[in-house]
């Protein structure tokens, strides 16, 4: 009975489905979300310290640990696909009439509403904690872990905002940017400050190539252009330019590339980006499966949901975790050798499970909020269909 309902409920969301959907490009905002969860959890480890707890990172101890940093930095493939779905809904809703305000309205609406949750819960969290005496260095931990993918959504907002402006900007123009500002910062030993330039002009590298990847201007040939390209401008970077072989943050390390983002991490996102062209087809054939078009289409509803409390349940297994009333390998331990990484890697489908029981809670949210019980329900008995067109 369980699967033939389940097999009902992969029919109706396949049938909701509009024709005209594109869902290699919803598969690939699917696998940048799960990548960015993924390795967030790999990476990030809640040590207990005396009466504190502090967040640590293997790639400090195990540099050779890099490369799980290049499969799961995933953030240029969403800014791809964002750039892409901006500009081809800021098109058709040009054509239907619809205004900018209301288009942008719409666009941001549903990035923000889940933002609220997440905003008001751990504001009584850190609120609870302090008031019981928490180790303010503990709860500054938390609270940063737990907070830390709102930066991701403000940049994203900002680009979505400017798509009209930036819609057919040729992406050389903010590469050129992230060149030159690296040159001075690294080269000229110019102000670190100014890298900060580079969390506009870095990211929207990637936004402008979705958008003219969604006016047909990037094919399968510029795809490899710009995986060998990329890669190999990477490599080179890497190898004889000093840049960090991480894509993401160590703690410790002189230099991040990507906080703020460096040309490296562009010159990788490029890379990414030229993949993504190139699996476009062969996801596309294998999205005709009504079971994985199903799968994609249930982390595209809840993609913000996915995004935004991953760390919280990351969290929240470690504190459970506490009641042991020791610590427990991989999750209380310092990553400190490859029993940890393994150990770790067991904890996954735990996390995965607190991270389940935060999208029982807070779905709604990403969906119109618990007010807009009507249009949930007929979002349900439609199979989604009109939520992954506004998607």
């Amino acid at each position: 009975m369980r699967e033939h309902r389940l097999s009902a409920l992969v029919r109706r969301v396949d049938a909701a489905t509009p024709p005209g959907r594109d869902r290699a490009v919803d598969a690939l905002r699917a696998l940048a979300i799960l990548g960015v969860v993924g390795g967030h959890w790999l990476v990030t480890a809640l040590v207990p310290d005396g009466g504190t707890l502090h967040a640590a990172s293997p790639l400090s101890g195990m540099p050779w640990l890099a490369p799980i940093s290049w499969v799961f930095q995933t953030l240029a493939v969403f800014f791809l696909v964002g750039g892409f779905v901006a500009a081809k809904g800021y098109a058709a809703a040009r054509e239907r009439g619809t205004g900018y305000r209301a288009w942008l309205a719409a666009r941001l609406g549903r990035l923000f509403r889940p933002v609220a949750a997440v905003l008001a819960l751990w504001t009584a969290v850190t609120a609870g904690l302090l008031l019981s005496g928490a180790d303010p260095a503990t709860v500054h931990t938390l609270v940063k872990l737990a907070l830390s993918p709102l930066w991701f959504l403000l940049v994203y907002a900002a680009l979505t905002a400017a798509t009209p402006l930036v819609r057919r900007l040729n992406p050389l123009w903010p590469l050129a940017v992230v060149l030159h500002v690296d040159l001075v910062r690294f080269g000229f030993g110019g102000p670190g400050w100014l890298g900060w330039v580079n969390v506009a002009a870095g990211w929207l590298v990637p936004y402008t190539l979705g958008a003219a990847w969604a006016r047909g201007e990037l094919t399968r040939n510029a795809g490899r252009v710009l995986l060998v390209g990329g890669a190999a401008a990477t490599a080179g970077l890497v190898l004889w330019a000093g840049y960090p072989a991480s894509m993401v943050g160590v703690p410790g390390a002189a230099v991040s590339n990507l906080d703020p983002p460096t040309l490296a991490a562009v010159t990788f996102g490029l890379a990414q980006c030229g993949l993504a062209v190139l699996l476009r087809e062969p996801l596309a054939r294998w999205l005709r499966r009504p079971a994985a078009w199903a799968a994609v289409a249930l982390v595209n509803l809840s993609a913000m949901t996915l995004f935004l409390w991953h760390q919280t349940a990351l969290m929240a297994v470690t504190a459970l975790g506490l009641l042991a009333g020791s610590p427990l390998p991989g999750l209380h331990t310092a990553p400190d050798g490859l029993g940890w990484v393994l150990a770790r890697v067991a904890w996954l489908p735990v996390f995965g499970l607190g991270l389940a029981v935060c999208w029982s809670a807070f779905r709604t949210y990403e969906r119109g909020g618990r007010g807009g019980t009507s249009g949930v329900r007929a979002r349900r008995g439609a199979g989604g269909a009109e939520a992954m067109r506004r998607a």
